[in-house]
């Protein structure tokens, strides 16, 4: 049997499609699969015992027929994406059964749900989605410490982001009890900096800025070894919960609901419950950031104390 799936564009995606992808790999024993996707979302999933070739699809249209016309004839092809690139791609996957997600399918449900259930109706199942499971090398790890990672960026946009300030003076509360790791994508550098900037002015020095210096195979190694995650709605606090890392994560614009760590039962949610929540866009339209603006340092301090006791 040879299955093709094109993931979601987005880590965070990437990690909630896993479930599903489980269940197929599961129902399918002996199947080869092949990958298609960001680059992101590849490294997830590549070391996975039954992916046998992945393939990265770029923004040019080059790079999108090249693979086309190296791509064979597949007996099922599963795209996770919604847009109408992925349908042009859909239209000329040679298969015998092609599946396409379609998000206005399944509203009001964790994502999790909502790609397992189109795999359980694309392909007849009727499995329940289990635990994230990220097939990555054992972690070497210290055992005479403890460390706190703390991710302030969010690709969504910066309507996801607490402060510099406030992660910060959380850090610097955290610092006698945990090293602190910041992480962040290349293009969360300046954040990412302020902050250790902060942390330097307040005499913290038990610190690293690992924001742009790691690939998705090292973020995932260092957050597997974490005794304590702080972040907002993002792809890493996916990660997070595949580790079941104990995590703090702080929800402003985006639905908790659907985007919500999957089965981490060491996990607390800090938000504020506006009347303006959540709005789902990537800049406050109100111009206030109150969802995010509101929380403080102590909130979050309060909700690790309760989560590490």
């Amino acid at each position: 049997m040879k299955i093709l799936i094109e993931l979601p564009t987005w880590i965070g995606d990437a990690v909630m499609a896993l479930p599903a992808i489980e269940n197929i790999a599961n129902s399918y024993t002996n199947s080869q699969i092949t990958i298609v996707g960001s680059m992101a979302s590849v490294e997830i999933i590549d070391n996975h015992p039954q992916v046998v070739k992945t393939y990265i699809l770029k923004n040019k249209h080059s790079n999108l027929f090249r693979i086309l016309r190296e791509l064979n004839e597949f007996d099922i092809f599963l795209s996770f994406r919604n847009s109408l690139r992925a349908k042009m791609f859909k239209a000329f996957i040679s298969s015998k059964r092609k599946f396409q997600f379609n998000k206005n399918k399944y509203p009001s449900r964790h994502q999790v749900e909502k790609y397992n259930s189109f795999v359980n109706e694309s392909l007849n199942l009727n499995l329940e989605a289990g635990n994230l499971k990220i097939y990555s090398q054992t972690p070497v790890m210290n055992s005479d410490k403890k460390y706190l990672g703390i991710n302030p960026g969010a690709s969504y946009g910066s309507s996801k982001r607490w402060y510099s300030e406030e992660f910060a003076e959380l850090a610097k509360k955290l610092a006698q009890h945990y090293e602190i790791i910041i992480f962040g994508a290349s293009e969360e550098k300046n954040i990412a900096n302020e902050i250790e900037q902060l942390l330097i002015m307040k005499g913290v020095t038990n610190y690293s800025n690992l924001a742009g210096k790691t690939d998705i195979k090292g973020l995932i190694m260092k957050i597997s070894t974490l005794s304590l995650f702080i972040t907002g709605d993002s792809g890493p606090m996916h990660i997070a919960a595949a580790f079941q890392v104990p995590t703090v994560s702080i929800f402003g614009p985006t639905r908790d609901e659907e985007t919500s760590q999957w089965k981490n039962n060491k996990n607390i949610i800090v938000k504020k419950n506006l009347d303006c929540q959540p709005c789902m866009k990537r800049t406050c339209p109100l111009g206030h950031h109150n969802c995010m603006k509101l929380i403080r340092a102590s909130e979050i301090l309060d909700a690790v104390k309760s989560i590490t006791k």
